[in-house]
């Protein structure tokens, strides 16, 4: 790697600029400038993008409310024949997944972002980058893509120019999780996709460095959303809709800005901003007191943020996929408990657990306070029940009784596995019964977000006791190599497209073919019929 592979924006610059001007520069074709990924990049990149896209896809397909809700809104929100496009857009709309009516683009990147979202089951980060000792642990999702497509729509961009703005989103709102937290603080982390799609959306419809500015200002500075939306005991369509609904604000930012608005500059280091308030110089709320953390100037933001350009170190090749529907913070109970029936297969002789007493659970923190919440182990909904641990643990092991088999793919949770029914299930409520779950202490939180620590225990009906031991890089995780990813995810993909389509091996493989796709395919992208049933929620 050479220094020209990165992009250093220095805590006493302006960052905001420096984000609108990587972007513009990553996505055009000057030589040292132009964004340069590796092949394994723009490969994980388009595997988290199918992804994403088949759980959207399947998400529409079962009717769950708020994806159907914002669809329907965003084809409210048809354009004309004779509608203006944006800055050097050949065409004025995007499309909806399985539509090829144009809309507004914000429009139809909520209602792809709200898709992709829905199940919580497409590609998550974390925030860490010991290389930089950049490790704040800011959580983050592959939500963003729709702003990706729906730009190159407008611009008239191959399917191998959309996928190489999907790397540079990702690269955008990747670093900015290794540097801020912003769930300490109770903001939502989709401020970082949000800030990322502005200045992504504005390079490739031509927007200036200081418009792009312009719109990351009024993104951060209007549009905040609190953590307030994934709080209480039963969860709403506001947790699954944050980054959708705040990238469409986003791109209405860039349209206002191209349009003449002016929103505040220089957002990164204004003193009364997110960023400054929480740290830095000075900071106002003490609750969780941090000194500047880069500089002592008193014009400075609270962090250094550094960039890829070229290569392979890239913040995609950190993210990690989830090998079905689950709370990332239970990635490892789920592998330790894989590994555990598989090892002793006699545990799952009774179909109704009666050969397992207890399973203790040990974790670290903010798993034990997010999916552990004594409030979650009564979830009466799928948004919570996918957010308990322990109904997430006892879901898995009653399929591995049912079946008494074990693995990725044939415990694969989907989304029957979150119906009325299932979160009903007398067997299930019994196993979750018998479990408990802990706090591993300062041992386990020191491990994480380099992983996800995390053991457990099954006494079985006897008496004996077995122990997973630590595990610490699940199946899906970035740093796995155990796991055969690409079967695992190739039966995700047909899982998923089977409750959308008939046959969905085509729908996988056009999307499978992204960076193939010539302009007028990736216009035509959403352009297909999906198998719906209602009633799903």
């Amino acid at each position: 790697m050479s220094n020209n592979d990165y992009v250093e924006l220095a805590a006493d610059t302006n960052q905001a600029i420096g984000i609108a001007r990587f972007a513009i520069d990553f996505l055009s074709d000057e030589p040292g400038k132009a964004g340069e990924p590796d092949d394994s990049v723009l490969e994980r990149t388009r595997m988290f993008h199918t992804d994403a896209v088949l759980c959207g896809l399947s998400a529409l397909a079962l009717g769950t409310n708020a994806p159907s809700v914002l669809r329907r809104e965003a084809l409210r929100y048809a354009l004309g024949e004779d509608a203006t496009p944006i800055g050097r857009a050949a065409h004025a709309g995007a499309t909806v997944f399985g539509s090829d009516v144009a809309v507004h683009p914000e429009k139809a990147i909520l209602a792809n972002s709200a898709a992709v979202r829905e199940w919580d089951s497409n590609g998550t980060n974390f925030g860490f980058n010991p290389r930089l000792g950049h490790t704040a642990g800011e959580f983050g999702h592959n939500d963003f893509y729709p702003v990706c497509v729906a730009a190159a729509q407008l611009a008239g961009l191959n399917g191998a120019d959309a996928l190489r703005a999907m790397v540079c989103l990702d690269e955008i709102r990747g670093r900015l999780s290794e540097v801020f937290s912003l769930k300490t603080y109770k903001v939502d982390h989709v401020v970082h996709g949000a800030i990322a799609s502005a200045a992504v959306f504005g390079a490739i419809l031509g927007a200036t460095q200081e418009k792009i500015e312009s719109a990351i200002g009024m993104t951060v500075a209007h549009y905040i959303p609190f953590r307030a939306i994934r709080a209480g005991k039963q969860l709403s369509d506001s947790k699954g809709s944050s980054a959708a609904i705040s990238t469409e604000v986003a791109i209405m930012a860039v349209r206002r800005s191209m349009d003449g608005f002016l929103g505040p500059r220089d957002i990164f280091r204004n003193p009364e901003a997110i960023f400054r308030i929480f740290e830095g110089p000075g900071q106002m709320f003490t609750a969780v007191k941090k000194p500047p953390s880069n500089t002592e100037n008193a014009d400075a933001s609270p962090f250094n943020l550094v960039l890829t350009r070229a290569g392979n170190d890239f913040a995609v090749m950190g993210m990690h996929f989830k090998l079905g529907l689950y709370e990332h913070q239970s990635a490892g109970a789920i592998q330790a408990m894989m590994n555990l029936v598989s090892k002793t297969p006699s545990l799952l002789s009774d179909v109704d657990g009666g050969q397992i007493k207890k399973i203790r659970i040990v974790a670290y923190e903010p798993a034990f306070g997010i999916i552990g919440d004594p409030a979650k182990r009564d979830p009466k909904t799928r948004q919570s029940a996918d957010h308990s641990m322990v109904y997430i643990v006892a879901t898995l092991l009653r399929k591995a009784l049912e079946k008494k088999t074990s693995g990725w793919t044939e415990l694969m949770l989907e989304p029957d596995d979150y119906g009325p029914e299932a979160i009903a299930n007398a067997r299930t409520r019994s196993l979750m019964e018998k479990i408990e779950f802990a706090h591993g202490g300062p041992d386990y939180d020191a491990r994480y977000p380099d992983g996800i620590p995390t053991s457990v225990i099954i006494e079985d009906a006897n008496g004996g006791l077995h122990d997973s031991g630590l595990v610490m890089y699940p199946g899906g995780h970035a740093r796995n190599t155990d796991a055969p990813l690409k079967d695992i995810l190739d039966h995700k993909f047909a899982l998923l497209g089977a409750l959308a389509f008939d046959n969905p091996k085509p729908i996988i493989d056009r999307f499978e073919n992204l960076p193939s796709l010539t302009a007028d395919e990736i216009r035509t992208l959403h352009d297909f019929e999906l198998q719906t049933r209602s009633g799903y929620e």
